[in-house]
């Protein structure tokens, strides 16, 4: 018998990928099938150069509960969020990453919170990151909060659940395709009036392949968008 009522999908993006993404898929059915009856695993290929798609599609080949979307570029990691969260189709969304950083056991901290609250976001506890991407990290949430208030104290996480409605009601208006989409998304929720609770959860070090968050075009793009999202809400119409 399933642990949750609840029907659930898992929402990843991958790029580049190919040494994580088949134990992550595994990881998450494992995870899922004595938790969930229904859920789906829905992987985006973001334009990879590696096999990250071929893995995925082998995969997908053998069950069914597992949908590749692919990117023909790399469009950035908010276009590849977008649209992994946007192909879900079940009652929840769990947003994670494909790098294999978080316990996905931890979806047991985050359903508790579920039914009520709209949306339900980890936060690292603490971070296992470099040093420097940690500093960032804070950096980068206290920007958010400085520009549009509170959202979360670690707008980043890669570990959120939402229920489907809210992001079909939100996901329409968020602008940002690189790595200011989580922090848009966030004061989106927090703009329309839905409830978010934040909730500790583990995380470790990537075991394989490399981050791309501290290239110079994804900072740069990140503060582009920062300042636009800004002067959207300053000067948009209502």
């Amino acid at each position: 018998m399933s642990k949750y009522s609840r029907s659930i999908s898992v929402a990843m993006p991958a790029y580049n990928e190919e040494p994580n993404i088949g134990a992550m898929i595994d990881y998450v059915v494992r995870t899922m099938e004595p938790r969930f009856e229904d859920f789906e695993v829905v992987v985006v290929d973001d334009g990879s150069r590696d096999r990250t798609g071929e893995v995925v599609r082998e995969i997908a080949e053998r069950d069914p509960r597992v949908k590749l979307v692919v990117h023909p570029r790399n469009l950035g990691y908010g276009a590849a969020a977008f649209s992994a969260m946007s192909n879900a189709t079940k009652e929840l969304v769990l947003f994670t990453d494909s790098d294999l950083q978080f316990y996905l056991e931890d979806i047991d901290l985050l359903m508790p919170w579920v039914e009520s609250n709209d949306v339900v976001v980890g936060y690292r506890a603490p971070r296992r990151d470099p040093f420097l991407r940690v500093l960032y990290g804070k950096g980068w949430s206290f920007l958010i909060t400085l520009f549009f208030g509170y959202a979360a104290r670690d707008v980043d996480c890669a570990f959120k659940l939402f229920h489907r409605e809210v992001l079909e009601d939100v996901l329409p208006k968020v602008v940002a395709r690189g790595a200011t989409f989580s922090g848009e998304l966030l004061v989106r929720i927090k703009r329309a009036g839905y409830s978010i609770k934040e909730v500790p959860v583990r995380h470790r070090e990537r075991p394989a392949g490399a981050p791309t968050g501290a290239r110079i075009g994804v900072i740069t793009r990140a503060f582009r968008e920062l300042f636009l999202l800004r002067w959207k809400f300053w000067f948009g119409k209502k």
